[in-house]
């Protein structure tokens, strides 16, 4: 398994913060299983999305080789690649990529509901098969990582460092369709306008997606933007301010 030894960083390359945006603004990844019986890497191209705590979740078909692979054998590697989530040029090599070693099992009836809103949230055209009887959603647990940021930016990263503590924030989490909605109703441009204050196109109709304790989620239907909060949020009056000063520097006169 990777170790933090193993980096290889600039003295002044922080790979936190880029990974935990690859991770939350990812919206394909290419999926490499175990394929059974020789286990060669088999790599497939799926869709993916977040729980709050930045583990992944897949839908996948039981007729895909990935899904049969991953029902023997659960470990797996997922790429996610900033080029493909959003619009590049140049040297392909030269843009971020994270690469997460881990597990992927079938949702377990606790957690099925969560991972199913948190993923069509960012891919709503699934919902078209997501009930068919053989599609079902699967959780990745995150074991290690290793972010290249480009040419001499390498480094491994733990999951405890990648990922989001959230038990002190599950009350306001399992709220989180109900939350966003009552602030959409209340401010209806605030996506577009944080988008658009982030790099985001002001044609394209921009939605909030989810949150965590870390920062907000907004996408359309080709891209997700992350938005770090300034600081960490448990409540729903945290969220609200969070969210108020994010809207206050996007709508600041330049």
């Amino acid at each position: 398994m990777l170790t933090d030894k193993e980096s290889t960083p600039e003295s002044t390359f922080d790979p936190v913060p880029e990974a935990k945006r690859l991770l939350r603004c990812s919206r394909v990844a290419t999926l490499a299983t175990l394929a059974e019986p020789e286990g060669f890497p088999f790599a497939s191209l799926v869709n993916v999305a977040t729980a709050p705590d930045g583990s992944l979740i897949l839908l996948l078909s039981r007729l895909a080789g990935h899904t049969r692979h991953l029902d023997a054998d659960p470990r797996m590697s997922l790429l996610l690649y900033s080029a493909i989530n959003r619009p590049s040029k140049g040297d392909p090599l030269a843009h971020s990529r994270l690469t997460i070693l881990g597990k992927a099992k079938r949702a377990t009836d606790a957690i099925e509901e969560m991972l199913r809103t948190r993923f069509l949230a960012r891919h709503p055209k699934s919902s078209i098969y997501a009930d068919f009887v053989d599609f079902g959603f699967f959780h990745v647990t995150i074991e290690a990582a290793h972010l290249n940021g480009g040419f001499g930016r390498a480094a491994n990263i733990s999951a405890e460092k990648l990922l989001t503590p959230v038990g002190d924030a599950d009350d306001l989490t399992a709220e989180e369709p109900d939350l966003l909605a009552k602030i959409t109703e209340k401010e209806p441009d605030f996506a577009h306008d944080l988008a658009q204050a982030n790099g985001g196109a002001s044609e394209k109709a921009w939605r909030a997606v989810g949150f965590d304790p870390e920062g907000l989620d907004i996408g359309n239907e080709e891209r997700l933007i992350r938005i770090p909060f300034a600081d960490r949020v448990t409540t729903e009056k945290e969220l609200r301010t969070q969210i108020a000063a994010l809207l206050a520097k996007a709508r600041k006169p330049s």
